[in-house]
């Protein structure tokens, strides 16, 4: 498994943009899907973008976008999320997650063996 520490949150106005980073350690991260979740107070966790270990393939929540871009860079171990255009219904605490399935976590579900960050709280104030 891999170790997951995310950053780049903090506390941002409506129309806003912040990128979170997610840096990973230990073995073959290449080989992992990446994924972002989040979670609001008082809602379960959702899915918001995925990506394939060789960034060939990405994937979205309807409500991210065309707002909302995930990248990752292999040499560095690291996965990214660009958010633009952010709006108050963004505020959630953002978790990283790598999965040896990427069918599961490019399909929003989840590895259910995979790695979950500590998460980082990302707050859009309107």
């Amino acid at each position: 498994q891999v170790q997951l520490v995310e950053s780049g949150g903090g506390l941002v106005q409506a129309g806003g943009s912040l990128r979170l980073s997610c840096a990973a350690s230990g073995r073959a991260f290449s080989s992992y899907a990446m994924g972002w979740f989040r979670q609001a107070p008082g809602k379960e966790r959702e899915f918001v973008a995925a990506i394939s270990w060789s960034a060939g393939v990405t994937g979205y929540a309807d409500s991210v976008k065309g707002r909302f871009t995930i990248s990752r860079d292999n040499a560095k171990n690291t996965v990214y999320l660009q958010m633009n255009s952010l709006k108050p219904e963004d505020t959630a605490v953002y978790y990283c997650h790598a999965g040896a399935r990427p069918g599961a976590v490019l399909a929003g579900t989840g590895d259910p063996r995979g790695s979950w960050g500590q998460g980082t709280q990302v707050t859009v104030s309107s």
